[in-house]
């Protein structure tokens, strides 16, 4: 197989798949702004965007108008993101890896995270002038690099051999940082403060709104367009980094682009909603049985698939039990845990 742009589908084939694509991720985060724990007509909801968006002046309740723009789309637009990002996270680090059990904790940023968060609510770093999701993302940061830096020091990291040093390094800046994050929360965190982290460390939409969009939507966005750009090059490490480098591919800077761009993207997201599992690791899976390896077509499905799955899921967080919010966190795991083992049973029959 030789990776040429001639390979590539032509543009003509390929002109309808971003429309329909876009198409499909409006339904779905229309989809989740109209499903939630307070029954709303569906004419209300498209009176209410037709209100804001396009300067309408039906005469709706205030309080209807607020949970549908103030509540519910922002969330939607921010599950989408997130979904989309830690799908494509996973995608990017599958394919450089060459690791099917990969995803966007494999780094040890969602661990950072969480202590970054515990030590700002909790301990009381930054005096107040500094939030959780502030917080949660320099401790994402800080992970990664020492991860980077670790498997750098062990021969690994982005260089062109030496993968697997990185995955130890990140299972073992995972440890360390969910030790501090426990240490942390036992010594400092009364009862309401270690109820309220603990929620927050399962994922929560509940406290997104217009801001948390601002910032979420962007990072996604420059995930995708950074992972469309490089299609060709994550085509060409399905043969290991060295085909790669053979085929014309410069595989240290795009191994050094995309895995920052992960780390990024996933602290980014984490920051926001708190540590979400699964995602990242089955979502790419299930994109490939549909669509095929070919990273033109795998990364835009990967986004979608991954963006739509987190939204049902919040929905499924918020309906699954009348009167209570549960963490996404726990709806993602009961639906990836079972998907993914179906996933390496299938694999394991192919011949």
């Amino acid at each position: 197989m030789t990776i040429t742009t001639a390979g590539r589908p032509s543009v003509a084939r390929l002109w309808w798949r971003w429309p329909a694509g876009l198409v499909a991720m409006a339904a779905t985060v229309f989809a989740g702004t109209c499903i939630g724990e307070t029954p709303i007509p569906l004419s209300i909801v498209v009176q209410t965007l037709a209100n804001k968006v396009l300067g309408a002046a039906y005469p709706l309740d205030p309080i209807d108008m607020g949970i549908i723009w103030n509540y519910r789309l922002p969330r939607a637009l921010v599950a989408a993101s997130c979904g989309a990002g830690l799908a494509l996270s996973g995608l990017v680090l599958q394919s450089l890896l060459r690791n099917a059990l990969a995803d966007p904790y494999l780094l040890g940023i969602s661990a950072g995270a969480s202590t970054g968060a515990v030590t700002v609510t909790i301990a009381g770093i930054g005096g107040g002038a500094v939030s959780m999701s502030l917080g949660a993302f320099a401790g994402a940061v800080t992970a990664f690099l020492l991860v980077a830096l670790l498997a750098r020091a062990a021969g690994g990291g982005v260089s062109t051999r030496g993968t697997g040093q990185i995955i130890l390094a990140g299972i073992a800046g995972s440890q360390l940082f969910n030790a501090l994050t426990s240490f942390i929360i036992t010594k400092s965190a009364n009862a309401e403060q270690a109820r309220g982290i603990m929620f927050w460390l399962l994922g929560n939409l509940s406290g997104v709104r217009w801001p948390d969009v601002t910032l979420a939507v962007p990072i996604a966005l420059t995930g995708l367009i950074a992972c469309v750009w490089h299609a060709r090059a994550l085509d060409a490490f399905a043969f290991g980094a060295d085909s790669a480098a053979s085929l014309g591919i410069a595989v240290r800077r795009v191994q050094v682009v995309l895995i920052g761009l992960t780390a990024l993207v996933t602290a980014v997201m984490v920051s926001i909603v708190g540590s979400i599992g699964f995602v990242g690791l089955v979502i790419p899976h299930a994109a490939r049985f549909v669509v095929g390896v070919r990273h033109g077509r795998l990364v835009p499905a990967t986004a979608l698939t991954g963006a739509a799955f987190l939204i049902a899921a919040d929905v499924l967080s918020r309906t699954m039990i009348p009167g209570q919010v549960l963490p996404i966190g726990v709806i993602t795991a009961l639906v990836g845990a079972p998907a993914f083992a179906l996933i390496l049973l299938r694999g394991r029959r192919r011949p």
